[in-house]
């Protein structure tokens, strides 16, 4: 047993990252639980590939890669002591990558992002959905497309729903000019643009800080470190994102068009995993998109990067509507994330199995809430029945149903578990400190939190030692303690993104970030704002301290959009009105993309005055004064999670 004074020095000398000895039992009791037999997955997962790239390395015009195929060549052979062996499982099928024939007329290139790219051949030429996260991978695969199946033109795009990776490559494979032409059509959900572009826009930052910890992106590839994102391995982080605008917007279920010969049928399942989503259905070719509403795995009611939460009732009353608007016609159903199922009955048992997941989910978090469990209780004690849990797909490799359980929890009744204690609690730094006193000191608690470590009990390890560093943040046993207790659960973790969320919390515990972030909005995005999305967005950056006591009315007037709006600050609020009500302290006239261009690429105002570009009539000072009232928009050193 280590000495309950241990230095930092004697704790960090030992061997570290490796599995201990209770989590190697644990890993291997978990092992016994799981349907070995059954390897239709396997099977699945293969069927079908045709080819994958020569040179695995896909980089962007600087050189720099964004996705190294070969990165995960690891996740095969024997379980790790250091990974869970579901997840292992799990991890080795995701690694496959390339282009797949899922059935005539119909491909598919996984592997290339966390998600997938689906190819519908047309009578002349080709449909692509979800063109993946970046141009440079979309591009790789459509290259592989073209080589093994054909150089045809592209007619249209269809974006299943409004997450980045289902859009942004789409410069990849088509030009916006040959949109604006005609030549190739954008098809989306109703309410695509507005929540492509608000949902990375309004808690950017932060949603960006957390998904860093979801998906693993500092930790190194490996069995100790980062094995897969979940429903993919990896996201195209260095790569080119884009938007092109839709052209064809899809308002209801029902809803049909067709495109060079080929006939789709729409059905929106909006509040599903996306504000704006759809299946679709292809009558001709007896073919199933399910979009990301029904993965390889249980997905996220709540994503830990963090969304609004969704709405799990509705996601099982959406997939009960597919099988009823299409099952009798589907010979072949293929989704997002993950690989396809053929034939109706095979189809029709996994849409119902993960139906029922999603339902069972929520009606019986709803029945323990209604007992009176809180979300923590709640998720404690939940589980799918093993008729489900037998099946690979049901497992929460994604999402999970302690963390989902707690979503269901907080989309009827909020954050407040009706405990008054927990109405004014202490922040965290103030609240550690009480505890380290209450315990004795920090030695006392040091000792309490090493001998749950290596007893195993990593969650009390964990909680303890967490306290310590939030109460004193130069505690370096402590901080070790922490690391190491983040490391054993995510070793035992099924779920990816639990396994990357420890170990990068670990990571963090070691040594507190410092490294500024790059932005997380590309140009296009930027450019698809609409101007009250703008001016939201410039609220939200309001400094109450810079603004104390100001009292400014400008009026804005874009005469590119023809729109003239007032925007006044007083009290440090910011508020959004039509041009015209009431005066205003100046008028700023200039073309929206220059306005853009001063908030986020760093144009000078003044430099805009002296090219002619801006006028500004009245109070000359006023936009100096209102745009010094913001936080700046400069990138900042990412913030701690796991340290104070």
């Amino acid at each position: 047993m280590l000495p309950l004074q241990a230095s930092a020095q004697t704790l960090a000398s030992q061997a570290s990252p490796t599995a201990s000895r209770e989590t190697v039992k644990a890993n291997s009791q978990f092992s016994t639980t799981l349907p070995w037999d059954n390897i239709s997955e396997e099977n699945l997962a293969r069927r079908g590939f045709v080819a994958t790239l020569d040179n695995p390395v896909i980089r962007n015009k600087d050189g720099k890669v964004v996705l190294d195929l070969s990165a995960y060549d690891f996740a095969q052979g024997p379980v790790p002591d250091t990974a869970n062996p579901s997840l292992w499982r799990h991890a080795g099928l995701l690694r496959l990558h390339g282009l797949f024939q899922v059935a005539p007329k119909i491909w598919q290139v996984r592997g290339f992002d966390i998600s997938v790219m689906s190819i519908i051949e047309t009578d002349t030429g080709y449909v692509i959905i979800d063109p993946l996260t970046a141009a440079e991978t979309a591009a790789a695969a459509m290259g592989l497309v073209r080589k093994h199946v054909g150089d045809k033109p592209i007619r249209a795009v269809i974006y299943s729903h409004s997450h980045a990776d289902h859009f942004g490559g789409v410069k990849g494979i088509i030009n916006e000019a040959d949109v604006k032409t005609g030549k190739v059509r954008i098809i989306a959900p109703s309410g695509f643009m507005e929540h492509a572009v608000s949902e990375n826009l309004v808690a950017g930052p932060a949603m960006s800080r957390r998904a860093i910890y979801q998906f693993g992106t500092t930790l190194p590839r490996g069995p100790a470190g980062q094995i897969g994102a979940g429903i993919g391995m990896a996201v195209a982080t260095e790569g080119s994102l884009g938007l092109i605008a839709p052209t064809d917007i899809i308002e209801k279920t029902g809803q049909m068009l067709t495109i060079d010969g080929l006939r789709i049928e729409f059905q929106v399942t909006p509040g599903t995993e996306a504000p704006a989503e759809m299946n679709f259905f292809f009558p001709d070719l007896g073919a199933l998109c399910l979009a990301e509403n029904a993965n390889v795995t249980m997905h996220n009611i709540l994503p830990p990067r963090g969304a609004l939460v969704r709405d799990s009732k509705a996601w099982a009353e959406y997939l009960t509507e597919s099988m009823t608007l299409f099952g009798s016609r589907t010979e072949v159903m293929f989704v997002s994330h993950g690989w396809p199922r053929w034939g109706k009955a095979e189809v029709a048992t996994y849409v119902a199995n993960h139906r029922d997941a999603y339902k069972y989910l929520h009606d019986q978090s709803v029945r323990l809430m209604n007992q009176g469990l809180t979300a923590t209780e709640i998720a404690e004690v939940i589980a799918l029945p093993e008729v489900l849990t037998q099946q690979w797909y049901n497992h929460g490799y994604y999402g999970t149903m302690s963390h989902n359980a707690k979503a269901v929890y907080q989309r009827y009744l909020g954050w407040y578990d009706a405990n008054p204690v927990n109405l004014n609690p202490w922040p965290p730094e103030q609240l550690a400190k009480r505890y380290i006193e209450a315990l004795g000191g920090p030695d006392k608690a040091l000792g309490l939190a090493l001998s749950a470590l290596e007893t195993g009990d990593y969650r009390w390890s964990a909680e303890l030692a967490s306290r310590l560093v939030f109460a004193d943040a130069t505690n370096q046993s402590a901080r070790e303690i922490l690391a190491r207790s983040f490391e054993q659960m995510g070793y035992q973790a099924e779920s990816m993104l639990w396994r990357n969320m420890y170990l990068t919390g670990a990571q963090e515990a070691r040594k507190t970030p410092i490294t500024a972030s790059a932005g997380t909005v590309s140009p296009d995005m930027i450019g698809a704002i609409s101007t009250p999305q703008l001016f939201d967005l410039l609220a939200i950056r309001v400094d109450p301290e810079k603004a104390k006591d100001k009292n400014i009315a400008i009026g804005f007037v874009f005469p590119d959009r023809n729109e003239r709006y007032k925007v006044t600050l007083r009290n440090s609020v910011m508020v959004t009105e039509a041009l015209g009500n009431g005066p205003v302290d100046a008028t700023v006239t200039m073309p929206r993309t220059a306005f853009l261009g001063m908030l986020f690429s760093g144009v000078s105002p003044t430099s805009l005055v002296l090219r002619g570009i801006m006028k500004i009539d009245g109070q000359t000072d006023a936009l100096r004064t209102f745009m010094g009232s913001l936080d700046a928009a400069t990138p900042r050193p990412p913030f701690p999670i796991v340290t104070p």
